[in-house]
């Protein structure tokens, strides 16, 4: 019993990185102004993860929407770290700015996934969840130990997900991830919805993405969503690519070839960039975050541009678009 719910309404929506403190120490009251931004803009599709910030992310979208309409909005989250409370002095080193005190522990058994809900929902004040990301279930988190945790997977977190569905529980679920081959891998063994596929396809790298994940998907009839849509930033002019400090060879050229195309056509390569993941048959939606209202705003702008086909064929011709990738106006 697969399900659709990403319509036209989705196509943007608000992630939650940066909300749980990735880039800088956002206070609540920094963080309750950017998802007020982002519901007066109309965006009604949210998500985060216990990961972010170890459980402050979380906590904080559900104190905005706790008291919204509950059928007015998308909420999505992650399953496969379980948290408990530390001491402060026993918080493990993280890429949070300001993480809450917790500690975790990869965990992708059927029960987990279960008490990982639960505290999800606890955590956030919401009666449901709509949609779960099975989340890092992949080597790039997990290691050599992703053959050990991927079995644990198979026989726990896709089979109860897939019930939770069945029963109406949870709306739709997929993987969470950073790489392809998770969700190659789950597809192979199970009947996923909606994969999150976060830092794999954007204007600037999107070659082995067309090649592998995009066919794939489209013949399971599994819809994508874009996470990590601008490399985490890198896009926007941050010095960080898909999360790290390491900028890949050649990449700040094509960045400033790109830049450079759209002002010519009177467009900016944010709002390129939103447009050029939406073009994809295969991604319902993206989820930038924001670390203030503006750049709430900013992707609003982006979605309701209007670019010139001229722009595309030049990034094509020029060899900055793969030449297999879809684009906006045909």
């Amino acid at each position: 019993m697969k399900t659709d719910i990403l319509n036209e309404k989705y196509r943007l929506g608000l992630g939650g990185v940066a909300i749980g403190t990735a880039f800088e120490d956002i206070s609540d009251e920094e963080s309750q102004t950017i998802l007020q931004a982002a519901w007066d803009l109309g965006i009604r599709y949210f998500d985060t993860s216990p990961w972010y910030g170890l459980t402050k992310s979380e906590r904080r979208f559900g104190d905005f929407l706790k008291d919204k309409e509950r059928d007015d909005f998308l909420f999505s989250t992650k399953v496969g770290r379980l948290f408990h409370e530390v001491p402060e002095s026993e918080v493990p080193p993280t890429m949070w700015k300001k993480p809450l005190n917790y500690d975790f522990k990869h965990d992708y058994t059927a029960d987990a996934i279960k008490k990982s809900i639960e505290d999800s929902l606890q955590r956030t004040g919401l009666n449901h969840i709509d949609i779960v990301y099975i989340h890092d279930l992949s080597e790039d988190q997990v290691g050599d130990r992703y053959p050990y945790f991927l079995e644990q997977a198979r026989k726990g977190a896709f089979k109860v997900l897939s019930e939770l569905r069945d029963q109406g529980i949870i709306k739709a679920w997929g993987m969470g991830v950073n790489k392809i081959e998770p969700i190659l891998d789950c597809i192979d063994s199970a009947d996923p919805d909606i994969c999150l596929s976060a830092t794999q396809y954007s204007i600037l790298e999107h070659e082995d993405a067309v090649d592998r994940l995009l066919p794939a998907v489209k013949k399971a009839g599994v819809k994508l969503v874009s996470g990590a849509g601008y490399n985490s930033g890198y896009i926007a002019g941050r010095e960080r690519y898909n999360y790290k400090d390491v900028i890949p060879k050649g990449m700040a050229e094509k960045r400033a070839r790109i830049a450079e195309i759209a002002g010519k056509y009177n467009t900016d390569i944010v709002h390129a960039a939103l447009h050029f993941v939406l073009a994809s048959d295969e991604f319902a939606s993206i989820i930038p975050g924001a670390s203030r209202p503006k750049q709430v705003q900013d992707n609003v702008n982006a979605l309701n541009a209007d670019i010139p086909a001229d722009f595309w064929n030049e990034l094509k011709s020029g060899g900055l678009i793969y030449e297999k990738a879809q684009v906006p106006n045909g």
